[in-house]
């Protein structure tokens, strides 16, 4: 409930200035129209709770849905992307309508439900897809400069410098159930070897990589590789996305709100490629994805993480002996085309944090709330 309130809620923001029409919405690969994201999150619970659905393939719902062409508007794994801007889907009235219909009837049937992970598991992926969404949602309105209705969390303010030291060892890598929950490219879980490291107490904050950006590490070649210096090339930028010079200081755009840049923030909105460089720059190197869940579950006193979802060493591939779960277009597609994120941001759930989710995206995207930390050894 608080999930579809939080997700209209960010709609209503966006409708307010007029993005409920898809006309009216940029056609950018990274961004959905509004009311197509809304249909999609109610139809997506629908298809694994009410329609029972055994998998995400065009026949594994067991039930007809509630609208007679919901599965031509919503199913993301058919309908193109740039095909969302011209459906002729419902109004936003009609919309909302379906969104509060599945969420009675989603919760009408948990009552009848029994509490055991596997009768409860599609409940809780058509919540972490909600979460996900949400989250994906606010993506948006930072990106069309809208101030959601509730200002978002704050993000804590931390002096960066302090180092963490970890012997390594031997630990468990992935499938530790949060709530009973996991995501298929969790599984299985395998043991892993970590040789001694040292790590970044804190994210990279906005001071330490202004210090990358005034030294003129955009402008320095050796720092970026060949598929980055391409990237930026094609950006024309000397700074992260958002930032921009006000005299002598820096500032940057908070959905739609300029702000002077808060030193001690971790830094936001930069792509794998900045964050290899900024490593390149300071000598030190991204974590791997293995280090990264060792310093966050091994007790080691002082790892803060949280702020933003962090950038990691390791290309997004399988675990050994992977096997798709029924939301089969949710890991298997983008094996080796996308790089593993560790963390959470301020806009993530605390029911949906957990050290040992693995998020995912191209190495060029900054639109999300992502930055990094170093690691060295």
């Amino acid at each position: 409930m608080q999930a579809r309130d939080y997700t209209l809620g960010l709609f209503d923001a966006l409708a307010a200035h007029g993005y409920d029409d898809a006309v009216n919405v940029p056609r950018i690969k990274t961004l959905n129209p509004p009311l197509w994201e809304l249909g999609h999150t109610a139809w997506f619970a629908e298809w694994f709770v009410l329609r029972e659905a055994t998998s995400s393939h065009p026949d594994g719902a067991q039930r007809t849905g509630l609208l007679a062409r919901g599965d031509d508007w919503f199913d993301s794994a058919l309908v193109a992307h740039a095909s969302r801007w011209s459906l002729d889907l419902p109004g936003p009235g009609a919309i909302k309508t379906y969104t509060r219909e599945v969420l009675d009837r989603m919760l009408e049937k948990l009552q009848r439900t029994p509490g055991d992970d596997a009768s409860l598991y599609p409940f809780r992926l058509a919540l972490a897809h909600e979460d996900m969404h949400g989250e994906a949602f606010l993506y948006t309105l930072q990106k069309l400069g809208v101030a959601p209705l509730t200002p978002p969390p704050d993000v804590p303010r931390r002096v960066a410098g302090a180092e963490i030291t970890c012997p390594g060892g031997s630990i468990t890598l992935g499938d530790q159930p949060a709530g009973g929950f996991v995501f298929d490219n969790e599984q299985p879980a395998q043991r892993c070897y970590v040789a001694p490291f040292a790590i970044d107490a804190d994210a990279v904050n906005n001071g330490q990589f202004s210090e990358f950006v005034q030294d003129g590490g955009y402008e320095r070649p050796q720092f970026w590789t060949p598929a980055a210096r391409a990237w930026l090339m094609a950006q024309e930028r000397s700074a992260p996305r958002y930032w921009s010079r006000d005299g002598g200081a820096w500032t940057t755009t908070r959905f739609g709100q300029a702000r002077t840049l808060d030193p001690f923030e971790a830094v936001r909105h930069v792509s794998l490629f900045e964050a290899q460089a900024y490593c390149a720059w300071a000598g030190r190197r991204l974590p791997l994805e293995a280090e990264w869940e060792y310093a966050a579950t091994s007790s080691q006193p002082g790892f803060h993480w949280g702020a933003v979802w962090e950038w990691t060493a390791t290309p997004f591939e399988p675990y050994p002996g992977f096997a798709p779960d029924r939301y089969l277009e949710y890991s298997r597609p983008w094996f080796g085309t996308h790089q593993v994120l560790r963390g959470a941001s301020f806009a993530t759930p605390a029911r949906f944090r957990s050290p040992y989710f693995r998020n995912f995206f191209m190495p060029e995207r900054d639109d999300l709330f992502g930055g990094f930390r170093t690691c060295v050894l």
